[in-house]
């Protein structure tokens, strides 16, 4: 167990003589502890903070995730090869991902789609290849998990110039997917 204590505690322990500091300390100590368990009582009532995440995405049918990754020269943060082996009479969609971390706390939108396009921006004219060659659906999205705190602030949802850009070069869609956190 450890205490602490701040200067004005200290200069009220000296002042009060050597007699009343060990039951001052004591009175201290044990209002940390019980703090503190107050603290851990009340943790089913944190409410989680924001959380963000960022990805570009090529989706279709029929088509092989890493001939994709070969043509473009970008390592995917996930792939769905399903409609690599699917058969015409039944098709399924196959997908490519490039996956931001997911964030928490101070969302930044912007910035999240931003560093984004940085990384996959120098492959246009590879990634307007193959979306033809492929006949792929270009997509960024964010998924937002918003938290239920009234005291956190929501983010700011939006896409800078060069995103919008960007997206428009490639005839992408915008997919925004936000849900409400739940208590931690």
């Amino acid at each position: 167990m450890s205490c602490s204590i701040d200067d004005n505690v200290a200069l009220l322990l000296t002042r009060a003589g050597y007699g009343m500091i060990l039951v001052l300390l004591v009175s201290f100590c044990l209002y940390d502890i019980n703090a503190r368990h107050i603290h851990h009582h009340n943790e089913g009532n944190i409410l989680a903070s924001n959380q963000a995440r960022a990805y570009f995405t090529l989706s279709g049918y029929h088509f092989n995730p890493d001939d994709i990754t070969r043509l473009i020269g970008i390592q995917p943060t996930s792939i769905n090869a399903a409609g690599a082996a699917s058969g015409l009479d039944k098709p399924v969609i196959s997908s490519w991902e490039l996956s931001t971390d997911t964030i928490t706390d101070d969302v930044d939108v912007y910035d999240l789609t931003g560093k984004l396009i940085k990384q996959v921006e120098p492959a246009k004219e590879k990634i307007l290849q193959v979306i033809k060659s492929h006949n792929l659906s270009p997509r960024i999205g964010v998924v937002l998990v918003l938290s239920i705190d009234k005291a956190e602030s929501a983010p700011d949802v939006g896409f800078g110039a060069r995103t919008i850009r960007f997206l428009a070069d490639i005839g992408a869609f915008i997919n925004v997917d936000y849900q409400l956190a739940e208590r931690i």
